[in-house]
Protein backbone atom coordinates (compact mmCIF):
# COMPACT_ATOMS: atom_id res chain seq x y z
CA UNK A 1 0.00 0.00 0.00
CA UNK A 2 1.28 3.44 -0.98
CA UNK A 3 1.88 5.47 2.17
CA UNK A 4 2.64 8.68 0.28
CA UNK A 5 -0.19 11.14 0.85
CA UNK A 6 -1.25 12.98 -2.30
CA UNK A 7 -2.23 16.62 -2.54
CA UNK A 8 -5.93 15.84 -3.09
CA UNK A 9 -5.94 13.36 -0.23
CA UNK A 10 -4.27 15.84 2.16
CA UNK A 11 -6.63 18.68 1.22
CA UNK A 12 -9.65 16.39 1.65
CA UNK A 13 -8.47 15.38 5.12
CA UNK A 14 -7.90 18.98 6.19
CA UNK A 15 -11.27 20.17 4.86
CA UNK A 16 -13.13 17.34 6.59
CA UNK A 17 -11.27 18.15 9.81
CA UNK A 18 -12.21 21.80 9.62
CA UNK A 19 -15.87 20.94 8.92
CA UNK A 20 -16.00 18.59 11.90
CA UNK A 21 -14.31 21.07 14.23
CA UNK A 22 -16.49 23.95 13.10
CA UNK A 23 -19.64 21.83 13.19
CA UNK A 24 -18.95 20.67 16.72
CA UNK A 25 -17.89 24.01 18.21
CA UNK A 26 -20.10 26.40 16.23
CA UNK A 27 -22.98 24.18 15.15
CA UNK A 28 -23.54 22.22 18.35
CA UNK A 29 -21.92 24.63 20.80
CA UNK A 30 -19.61 21.95 22.23
CA UNK A 31 -16.44 22.65 24.13
CA UNK A 32 -13.52 22.31 21.66
CA UNK A 33 -12.05 19.25 23.41
CA UNK A 34 -14.72 16.85 22.17
CA UNK A 35 -14.52 17.73 18.43
CA UNK A 36 -10.70 17.73 18.56
CA UNK A 37 -10.62 14.33 20.28
CA UNK A 38 -13.10 12.96 17.72
CA UNK A 39 -10.97 14.22 14.83
CA UNK A 40 -7.85 12.62 16.33
CA UNK A 41 -9.65 9.27 16.71
CA UNK A 42 -10.94 9.29 13.12
CA UNK A 43 -7.56 10.41 11.76
CA UNK A 44 -5.76 7.59 13.60
CA UNK A 45 -8.34 5.10 12.31
CA UNK A 46 -7.80 6.31 8.73
CA UNK A 47 -4.00 6.16 9.10
CA UNK A 48 -4.24 2.56 10.28
CA UNK A 49 -6.35 1.68 7.25
CA UNK A 50 -3.77 3.41 5.01
CA UNK A 51 -1.08 1.17 6.45
CA UNK A 52 0.90 3.62 8.55
CA UNK A 53 2.85 2.10 11.42
CA UNK A 54 1.48 2.77 14.90
CA UNK A 55 4.97 3.81 16.03
CA UNK A 56 4.95 6.62 13.45
CA UNK A 57 1.59 7.86 14.70
CA UNK A 58 2.86 7.84 18.28
CA UNK A 59 6.03 9.63 17.26
CA UNK A 60 3.94 12.38 15.67
CA UNK A 61 1.86 12.73 18.85
CA UNK A 62 4.99 12.87 21.02
CA UNK A 63 6.70 15.45 18.81
CA UNK A 64 3.59 17.61 18.76
CA UNK A 65 3.03 17.60 22.52
CA UNK A 66 6.72 18.13 23.34
CA UNK A 67 6.58 21.66 21.87
CA UNK A 68 4.09 22.73 24.55
CA UNK A 69 5.76 21.54 27.74
CA UNK A 70 7.05 24.99 28.68
CA UNK A 71 3.82 26.87 27.71
CA UNK A 72 1.76 24.38 29.73
CA UNK A 73 3.94 24.98 32.79
CA UNK A 74 3.58 28.74 32.28
CA UNK A 75 -0.21 28.42 32.11
CA UNK A 76 -0.25 26.57 35.44
CA UNK A 77 1.87 29.33 36.98
CA UNK A 78 -0.49 31.97 35.57
CA UNK A 79 -3.44 30.15 37.16
CA UNK A 80 -1.58 30.31 40.46
CA UNK A 81 -0.72 33.98 39.92
CA UNK A 82 -4.35 34.95 39.31
CA UNK A 83 -5.43 33.28 42.55
CA UNK A 84 -2.74 34.87 44.76
CA UNK A 85 -3.18 38.26 43.08
CA UNK A 86 -6.85 38.27 44.03
CA UNK A 87 -6.18 37.04 47.59
CA UNK A 88 -3.41 39.65 48.05
CA UNK A 89 -5.70 42.41 46.80
CA UNK A 90 -3.72 43.27 43.69
CA UNK A 91 -6.53 42.80 41.15
CA UNK A 92 -9.16 44.43 43.45
CA UNK A 93 -6.78 47.38 43.96
CA UNK A 94 -6.32 47.75 40.21
CA UNK A 95 -10.11 47.75 39.80
CA UNK A 96 -10.57 50.48 42.42
CA UNK A 97 -7.74 52.53 40.92
CA UNK A 98 -9.20 52.12 37.47
CA UNK A 99 -12.60 53.38 38.64
CA UNK A 100 -10.97 56.68 39.56
CA UNK A 101 -8.42 57.02 36.75
CA UNK A 102 -10.16 55.74 33.63
CA UNK A 103 -12.92 57.89 32.22
CA UNK A 104 -16.20 56.00 32.06
CA UNK A 105 -17.08 57.84 28.84
CA UNK A 106 -13.96 56.51 27.12
CA UNK A 107 -13.67 53.22 28.97
CA UNK A 108 -13.47 50.85 25.99
CA UNK A 109 -10.70 52.70 24.08
CA UNK A 110 -8.92 53.25 27.42
CA UNK A 111 -8.90 49.50 28.02
CA UNK A 112 -7.37 48.97 24.60
CA UNK A 113 -4.64 51.56 25.22
CA UNK A 114 -3.79 50.34 28.74
CA UNK A 115 -3.48 46.70 27.62
CA UNK A 116 -1.41 47.79 24.61
CA UNK A 117 1.09 49.59 26.84
CA UNK A 118 1.26 46.78 29.41
CA UNK A 119 1.65 44.15 26.69
CA UNK A 120 4.37 46.20 25.02
CA UNK A 121 6.24 46.51 28.32
CA UNK A 122 6.10 42.88 29.45
CA UNK A 123 5.95 41.15 26.05
CA UNK A 124 3.28 38.61 26.98
CA UNK A 125 -0.30 38.70 25.79
CA UNK A 126 -1.24 35.87 28.16
CA UNK A 127 0.13 37.66 31.22
CA UNK A 128 -1.50 40.95 30.18
CA UNK A 129 -4.92 39.31 29.83
CA UNK A 130 -4.65 37.30 33.04
CA UNK A 131 -3.58 40.20 35.28
CA UNK A 132 -4.45 43.74 34.21
CA UNK A 133 -7.00 42.35 31.76
CA UNK A 134 -9.00 40.62 34.48
CA UNK A 135 -9.09 43.82 36.54
CA UNK A 136 -10.28 45.87 33.55
CA UNK A 137 -12.82 43.20 32.66
CA UNK A 138 -14.20 43.42 36.18
CA UNK A 139 -14.52 47.18 35.84
CA UNK A 140 -16.31 46.82 32.52
CA UNK A 141 -18.78 44.37 33.99
CA UNK A 142 -19.64 46.73 36.86
CA UNK A 143 -20.08 49.52 34.31
CA UNK A 144 -22.63 47.40 32.45
CA UNK A 145 -20.56 47.10 29.26
CA UNK A 146 -20.99 44.16 26.95
CA UNK A 147 -18.45 41.58 28.25
CA UNK A 148 -17.59 40.52 24.71
CA UNK A 149 -16.71 44.12 23.78
CA UNK A 150 -14.53 44.57 26.85
CA UNK A 151 -12.84 41.24 26.18
CA UNK A 152 -12.23 42.27 22.56
CA UNK A 153 -10.55 45.51 23.67
CA UNK A 154 -8.41 43.69 26.25
CA UNK A 155 -7.27 41.01 23.80
CA UNK A 156 -6.67 43.51 20.99
CA UNK A 157 -4.39 45.56 23.23
CA UNK A 158 -2.62 42.48 24.57
CA UNK A 159 -2.02 41.15 21.04
CA UNK A 160 -0.66 44.50 19.88
CA UNK A 161 1.75 44.67 22.81
CA UNK A 162 2.80 41.05 22.36
CA UNK A 163 3.36 41.59 18.64
CA UNK A 164 5.47 44.75 18.94
CA UNK A 165 7.47 43.97 22.07
CA UNK A 166 11.10 42.83 21.73
CA UNK A 167 10.45 40.67 24.80
CA UNK A 168 7.71 38.65 23.09
CA UNK A 169 8.51 35.00 22.38
CA UNK A 170 6.25 34.94 19.28
CA UNK A 171 7.93 38.06 17.85
CA UNK A 172 11.37 36.60 18.47
CA UNK A 173 10.25 33.33 16.88
CA UNK A 174 8.99 34.99 13.68
CA UNK A 175 12.20 36.97 13.39
CA UNK A 176 14.35 33.89 14.00
CA UNK A 177 12.66 31.52 11.54
CA UNK A 178 12.68 34.19 8.81
CA UNK A 179 16.35 34.96 9.60
CA UNK A 180 15.86 38.69 10.21
CA UNK A 181 17.15 41.15 12.78
CA UNK A 182 14.65 41.42 15.64
CA UNK A 183 14.43 45.21 15.76
CA UNK A 184 14.34 45.52 11.97
CA UNK A 185 11.47 43.03 12.05
CA UNK A 186 9.57 45.09 14.65
CA UNK A 187 10.18 48.29 12.69
CA UNK A 188 8.97 46.72 9.46
CA UNK A 189 5.79 45.41 11.10
CA UNK A 190 4.65 48.99 11.65
CA UNK A 191 3.46 49.13 8.01
CA UNK A 192 0.58 46.85 8.91
CA UNK A 193 0.49 47.23 12.70
CA UNK A 194 0.04 51.00 12.97
CA UNK A 195 -2.98 51.12 10.58
CA UNK A 196 -4.49 48.15 12.45
CA UNK A 197 -3.86 49.90 15.78
CA UNK A 198 -5.47 53.16 14.62
CA UNK A 199 -8.40 51.31 13.07
CA UNK A 200 -8.94 49.36 16.29
CA UNK A 201 -8.77 52.52 18.43
CA UNK A 202 -11.35 54.26 16.24
CA UNK A 203 -13.57 51.17 16.34
CA UNK A 204 -13.52 51.00 20.14
CA UNK A 205 -13.99 54.77 20.45
CA UNK A 206 -17.08 54.95 18.25
CA UNK A 207 -18.62 51.68 19.41
CA UNK A 208 -18.15 52.60 23.05
CA UNK A 209 -19.88 55.92 22.41
CA UNK A 210 -22.64 55.01 20.01
CA UNK A 211 -23.85 51.59 21.09
CA UNK A 212 -26.74 51.92 23.53
CA UNK A 213 -25.70 48.70 25.23
CA UNK A 214 -22.40 50.29 26.08
CA UNK A 215 -23.61 53.77 26.92
CA UNK A 216 -21.96 55.08 30.04
CA UNK A 217 -23.68 58.43 30.34
CA UNK A 218 -25.78 57.58 33.34
CA UNK A 219 -23.12 55.83 35.35
CA UNK A 220 -21.62 57.67 38.33
CA UNK A 221 -17.88 57.91 38.94
CA UNK A 222 -16.67 55.76 40.53
CA UNK A 223 -18.81 53.35 38.53
CA UNK A 224 -20.61 51.72 41.38
CA UNK A 225 -20.09 52.94 44.95
CA UNK A 226 -21.50 49.64 46.22
CA UNK A 227 -18.95 47.65 44.22
CA UNK A 228 -16.03 49.80 45.35
CA UNK A 229 -17.21 49.68 48.95
CA UNK A 230 -17.50 45.91 48.78
CA UNK A 231 -14.01 45.60 47.27
CA UNK A 232 -12.52 47.70 50.08
CA UNK A 233 -14.37 45.71 52.76
CA UNK A 234 -13.44 42.26 51.48
CA UNK A 235 -9.95 42.80 50.08
CA UNK A 236 -6.78 44.58 51.07
CA UNK A 237 -6.94 47.58 48.74
CA UNK A 238 -3.83 49.72 49.08
CA UNK A 239 -0.91 51.23 47.21
CA UNK A 240 1.20 48.22 48.24
CA UNK A 241 -0.59 46.33 45.48
CA UNK A 242 1.72 48.10 43.05
CA UNK A 243 4.72 46.06 44.26
CA UNK A 244 4.04 42.89 42.20
CA UNK A 245 3.28 45.02 39.15
CA UNK A 246 6.54 46.95 39.57
CA UNK A 247 8.37 43.64 39.96
CA UNK A 248 6.84 42.34 36.74
CA UNK A 249 7.91 45.41 34.78
CA UNK A 250 11.38 45.28 36.34
CA UNK A 251 11.76 41.65 35.28
CA UNK A 252 10.60 42.55 31.78
CA UNK A 253 13.13 45.40 31.65
CA UNK A 254 15.93 43.03 32.73
CA UNK A 255 14.69 40.38 30.28
CA UNK A 256 14.14 37.81 33.02
CA UNK A 257 12.58 34.62 31.58
CA UNK A 258 8.82 34.22 31.98
CA UNK A 259 8.94 31.28 34.39
CA UNK A 260 11.36 33.05 36.74
CA UNK A 261 9.27 36.23 36.56
CA UNK A 262 6.08 34.37 37.43
CA UNK A 263 7.69 32.50 40.33
CA UNK A 264 9.13 35.74 41.75
CA UNK A 265 5.74 37.43 41.47
CA UNK A 266 3.95 34.51 43.10
CA UNK A 267 6.38 34.46 46.04
CA UNK A 268 6.03 38.22 46.55
CA UNK A 269 2.23 38.00 46.40
CA UNK A 270 2.20 35.12 48.90
CA UNK A 271 4.42 37.15 51.24
CA UNK A 272 1.95 40.04 50.98
CA UNK A 273 -0.91 37.68 51.87
CA UNK A 274 0.81 36.63 55.11
CA UNK A 275 1.73 40.24 55.98
CA UNK A 276 -1.86 41.36 55.50
CA UNK A 277 -3.28 38.33 57.30
CA UNK A 278 -0.75 36.74 59.71
CA UNK A 279 -3.28 34.06 60.65
CA UNK A 280 -3.57 32.79 57.07
CA UNK A 281 -3.05 29.01 57.14
CA UNK A 282 -0.68 27.11 54.85
CA UNK A 283 -3.45 24.62 54.13
CA UNK A 284 -5.68 27.46 52.95
CA UNK A 285 -2.83 28.73 50.76
CA UNK A 286 -2.46 25.28 49.23
CA UNK A 287 -6.21 25.18 48.48
CA UNK A 288 -6.00 28.69 47.02
CA UNK A 289 -3.19 27.72 44.64
CA UNK A 290 -4.83 24.46 43.64
CA UNK A 291 -8.49 25.49 43.34
CA UNK A 292 -8.34 29.26 42.94
CA UNK A 293 -9.90 32.12 44.88
CA UNK A 294 -13.58 31.87 45.84
CA UNK A 295 -15.20 35.24 46.54
CA UNK A 296 -17.90 35.35 49.23
CA UNK A 297 -18.37 39.10 49.50
CA UNK A 298 -22.15 38.96 49.16
CA UNK A 299 -21.98 41.18 46.07
CA UNK A 300 -22.97 39.00 43.11
CA UNK A 301 -20.96 41.07 40.63
CA UNK A 302 -17.75 40.79 42.63
CA UNK A 303 -18.30 37.12 43.47
CA UNK A 304 -18.76 36.30 39.79
CA UNK A 305 -15.75 38.32 38.65
CA UNK A 306 -13.26 37.36 41.33
CA UNK A 307 -14.01 33.66 41.77
CA UNK A 308 -11.28 32.41 39.52
CA UNK A 309 -7.65 31.35 39.23
CA UNK A 310 -5.83 28.31 40.57
CA UNK A 311 -4.09 25.40 38.86
CA UNK A 312 -7.39 23.56 38.34
CA UNK A 313 -8.81 26.48 36.34
CA UNK A 314 -6.12 25.94 33.72
CA UNK A 315 -6.64 22.21 33.29
CA UNK A 316 -9.31 22.62 30.62
CA UNK A 317 -6.93 24.78 28.60
CA UNK A 318 -4.06 22.36 29.22
CA UNK A 319 -6.12 19.39 28.03
CA UNK A 320 -7.07 21.26 24.86
CA UNK A 321 -3.45 22.24 24.22
CA UNK A 322 -2.33 18.62 24.56
CA UNK A 323 -5.01 17.39 22.17
CA UNK A 324 -4.54 20.09 19.52
CA UNK A 325 -0.78 19.67 19.52
CA UNK A 326 -1.15 15.90 19.32
CA UNK A 327 -3.33 16.43 16.26
CA UNK A 328 -0.83 18.89 14.80
CA UNK A 329 2.04 16.52 15.45
CA UNK A 330 0.32 13.73 13.50
CA UNK A 331 -0.46 16.05 10.58
CA UNK A 332 3.13 17.28 10.40
CA UNK A 333 5.04 14.08 11.05
CA UNK A 334 3.11 12.07 8.47
CA UNK A 335 3.42 14.79 5.85
CA UNK A 336 -0.25 15.73 5.49
CA UNK A 337 0.30 19.48 5.81
CA UNK A 338 3.42 19.42 3.62
CA UNK A 339 1.53 17.55 0.90
CA UNK A 340 -1.26 20.15 0.98
CA UNK A 341 1.06 23.17 0.86
CA UNK A 342 3.87 22.13 -1.54
CA UNK A 343 1.98 22.51 -4.86
CA UNK A 344 0.75 25.95 -3.82
CA UNK A 345 4.25 27.17 -3.03
CA UNK A 346 5.57 26.07 -6.42
CA UNK A 347 2.94 28.14 -8.29
CA UNK A 348 3.43 31.40 -6.39
CA UNK A 349 5.30 33.90 -8.56
CA UNK A 350 3.56 37.24 -7.87
CA UNK A 351 4.23 39.26 -4.68
CA UNK A 352 0.60 39.91 -3.79
CA UNK A 353 -0.43 36.30 -4.15
CA UNK A 354 2.60 35.13 -2.19
CA UNK A 355 1.83 37.42 0.76
CA UNK A 356 -1.85 36.46 0.62
CA UNK A 357 -1.07 32.74 0.52
CA UNK A 358 1.44 33.01 3.38
CA UNK A 359 -1.13 34.73 5.58
CA UNK A 360 -3.89 32.31 4.59
CA UNK A 361 -1.54 29.40 5.34
CA UNK A 362 -0.94 30.82 8.83
CA UNK A 363 -4.68 31.20 9.37
CA UNK A 364 -5.26 27.70 8.01
CA UNK A 365 -2.69 26.10 10.32
CA UNK A 366 -4.28 27.96 13.24
CA UNK A 367 -7.61 26.42 12.22
CA UNK A 368 -6.25 22.91 11.67
CA UNK A 369 -3.65 22.69 14.44
CA UNK A 370 -4.65 25.44 16.91
CA UNK A 371 -1.09 26.36 17.91
CA UNK A 372 0.40 29.79 17.29
CA UNK A 373 4.05 28.72 17.16
CA UNK A 374 3.36 26.13 14.46
CA UNK A 375 1.35 28.71 12.50
CA UNK A 376 4.61 30.67 12.24
CA UNK A 377 7.13 27.84 11.83
CA UNK A 378 5.36 25.78 9.16
CA UNK A 379 4.62 28.61 6.67
CA UNK A 380 8.15 29.96 7.22
CA UNK A 381 9.72 26.66 6.18
CA UNK A 382 7.29 26.21 3.31
CA UNK A 383 7.42 29.68 1.74
CA UNK A 384 11.00 30.80 2.40
CA UNK A 385 12.24 29.55 -1.04
CA UNK A 386 9.40 31.40 -2.81
CA UNK A 387 10.33 34.69 -1.13
CA UNK A 388 13.94 34.24 -2.17
CA UNK A 389 12.88 33.44 -5.73
CA UNK A 390 10.81 36.62 -6.06
CA UNK A 391 13.54 38.76 -4.47
CA UNK A 392 11.90 39.68 -1.16
CA UNK A 393 13.97 40.48 1.90
CA UNK A 394 13.36 38.12 4.85
CA UNK A 395 11.52 41.02 6.53
CA UNK A 396 8.62 40.58 4.11
CA UNK A 397 8.26 36.97 5.22
CA UNK A 398 8.59 37.66 8.95
CA UNK A 399 5.83 40.29 8.86
CA UNK A 400 3.45 38.01 6.96
CA UNK A 401 4.14 35.24 9.48
CA UNK A 402 3.11 37.48 12.38
CA UNK A 403 0.03 38.90 10.67
CA UNK A 404 -1.31 35.51 9.65
CA UNK A 405 0.02 33.41 12.49
CA UNK A 406 0.30 34.41 16.13
CA UNK A 407 -2.33 37.21 16.11
CA UNK A 408 -5.01 34.87 14.68
CA UNK A 409 -4.64 32.14 17.31
CA UNK A 410 -6.68 34.23 19.76
CA UNK A 411 -9.69 33.91 17.43
CA UNK A 412 -9.70 30.10 17.23
CA UNK A 413 -11.99 28.38 19.80
CA UNK A 414 -9.75 25.31 19.90
CA UNK A 415 -6.55 27.35 19.64
CA UNK A 416 -4.08 27.59 22.52
CA UNK A 417 -4.42 31.38 22.91
CA UNK A 418 -8.15 31.44 22.19
CA UNK A 419 -8.99 28.80 24.77
CA UNK A 420 -6.69 30.44 27.34
CA UNK A 421 -8.23 33.92 27.16
CA UNK A 422 -11.74 32.47 27.02
CA UNK A 423 -10.98 30.61 30.25
CA UNK A 424 -9.26 33.58 31.92
CA UNK A 425 -12.02 36.10 31.11
CA UNK A 426 -14.99 33.75 31.09
CA UNK A 427 -16.15 34.85 27.63
CA UNK A 428 -16.48 32.34 24.73
CA UNK A 429 -14.19 32.92 21.76
CA UNK A 430 -17.07 33.25 19.30
CA UNK A 431 -18.56 36.02 21.46
CA UNK A 432 -15.46 38.25 21.56
CA UNK A 433 -14.22 37.37 18.05
CA UNK A 434 -16.15 40.19 16.24
CA UNK A 435 -14.73 42.74 18.72
CA UNK A 436 -11.09 41.63 18.62
CA UNK A 437 -10.46 44.20 15.96
CA UNK A 438 -6.67 44.31 16.02
CA UNK A 439 -6.37 40.61 15.19
CA UNK A 440 -8.93 41.02 12.40
CA UNK A 441 -7.31 44.10 10.84
CA UNK A 442 -3.64 43.04 10.98
CA UNK A 443 -3.86 40.45 8.17
CA UNK A 444 -6.04 42.78 6.07
CA UNK A 445 -3.45 45.56 6.04
CA UNK A 446 -0.65 43.07 5.48
CA UNK A 447 -2.46 41.70 2.41
CA UNK A 448 -3.04 45.24 1.11
CA UNK A 449 0.67 45.88 1.52
CA UNK A 450 1.40 42.78 -0.55
CA UNK A 451 -0.76 43.86 -3.48
CA UNK A 452 0.18 47.56 -3.39
CA UNK A 453 3.86 47.04 -2.63
CA UNK A 454 3.74 49.61 0.19
CA UNK A 455 6.14 48.65 2.95
CA UNK A 456 7.45 45.53 1.23
CA UNK A 457 11.19 45.07 1.56
CA UNK A 458 13.33 43.75 -1.28
CA UNK A 459 16.72 42.12 -0.84
CA UNK A 460 18.71 45.18 -1.81
CA UNK A 461 16.75 47.47 0.50
CA UNK A 462 17.89 48.32 4.00
CA UNK A 463 15.63 49.23 6.87
CA UNK A 464 15.94 52.93 7.68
Amino acid sequence: MNKQISFKEAVTILILMLVMLGWGVIGFGMSPQIPVLTVIALLIFWLQIRGFEWEEVMKGISQGISTAIVPIFIFLLIGTLIAVWIQAGIIPSLMVLGFHMISSHFFVPSVFLVCSLVGLAIGSGFTTVSTVGIALFGMGSTLGINPALTAGAIISGAVFGDKMSPLSDSTNLASAVAETDLFDHIKNMMWSTIPAFIGSLLFFFFLGQSNKATSLAGIPKPASPAVESSLRQNFSVSFWAALPIILMFACAWKKVPAIQTLFANIFLSVAMIFVQNPGFKMKKLATLIESGYVSNSGNKTIDTLLTRGGISSMMGTVSLIIMTLALGGILMHLGIIDSAMKPLVERLKKPGRLILTTIMAGIGINLFVGEQYLSVILPANAFKPAYKRIGFAPLALSRALEDGGSVINYLIPWGVAGSFVASALGVPVLDFLPFTMFSLLSPVFSILSGFTGIGLKLKQEKVA
